[in-house]
Parts: structure tokens; C-alpha cells; sequence
């Protein structure tokens, strides 16, 4: 869909730049969730960056045509002296959430994923949607 510009420039950039749709940044600064989308012909290959997360953090889930990804984390850096008293103690917790209509036709079986290196990659089929065969209804006729 082509959306308005004007100077060359989308007219919406600068709304989706405002603090509440910003990218949320891991406590290191690196951004989260960025996501590349590969069409591959008959299936697409997403490649969704998750640093600092480990495979156990992060959960996919199909309902409705929708693949939602959540990834959550709590970590800790406690750094004590040899008398057990704290010199510096951070902590970071959060959560993350992105969703895909991937179309009610995509199965569980169908998609497969795999976490290396802070990357989660899922490789999901395309599916051409069947058209609703529309179903007759007759009405009985007494007499």
C-alpha cells in the first residue's frame, strides 16, 4: 500500500517515532525484536534478533493465524567485595512481544524455528487461503 509523502518522506515516520512505539532496547542499548522478513518463494524466513535472551526465554505461539512471539528475562549482575558487601548491584527485567498474521491455514507443524547466537528464525510456509466454498440452503417446501 502506498502511503502519502511529502518531501520524499512518509508522513507517518514521525508519528511511530514517539517514545510509546519506539523499539525497546535491552539494558545494553542493543534494540530488540528487530526483524528481517525473507521471501523465499514458497515459505518466508524471519530472522528476529533477541540479545541477551536464551532459548528458554522465548515462546512461540500460533492461535487464530496470528504467530505471537514473547521473550521475557530476568538478569542479575551482583558484584561483592571480599567482606560480602555490595560495590555495584544491577539488575534488568522485561519482557518483549511481536505478533504475524501468518493466515489460518499455517499449522504448528508447518513453522519451524531455531534460536542460534541471540537470533530467533522461523521458517513458515506459504499457504493460499481457500476461498469459502459457499454452502446452499434449502428451505423445505411443505404440501
Amino acid at each position: 500500500m502506498l502511503m502519502p509523502s511529502l518531501f520524499g518522506e512518509n508522513l507517518l515516520d514521525e508519528f511511530f517515532e514517539t517514545p510509546h512505539f519506539a523499539r525497546r532496547s535491552f539494558g545494553n542499548g542493543q534494540k530488540l525484536m528487530n526483524t528481517d522478513v525473507k521471501d523465499l518463494g514458497n515459505a518466508y524466513e524471519i530472522a528476529m534478533d533477541l540479545p541477551g535472551f536464551k532459548k528458554e526465554d522465548v515462546h512461540a505461539e500460533l492461535k487464530d493465524g496470528y504467530l505471537t512471539i514473547n521473550a521475557a528475562t530476568n538478569a542479575s549482575n551482583d558484584t561483592k567485595d571480599e567482606n560480602g558487601t555490595f560495590i555495584r548491584r544491577e539488575r534488568y527485567s522485561g519482557s518483549c512481544s511481536r505478533s504475524f498474521y501468518v493466515g489460518e491455514q499455517v499449522t504448528e507443524a508447518d513453522i519451524k524455528a531455531r534460536f542460534e547466537d541471540g537470533v530467533l528464525k522461523l521458517d513458515i510456509p506459504k499457504v493460499e487461503e481457500q476461498a469459502a466454498v459457499e454452502e446452499k440452503h434449502y428451505i423445505p417446501i411443505e404440501g
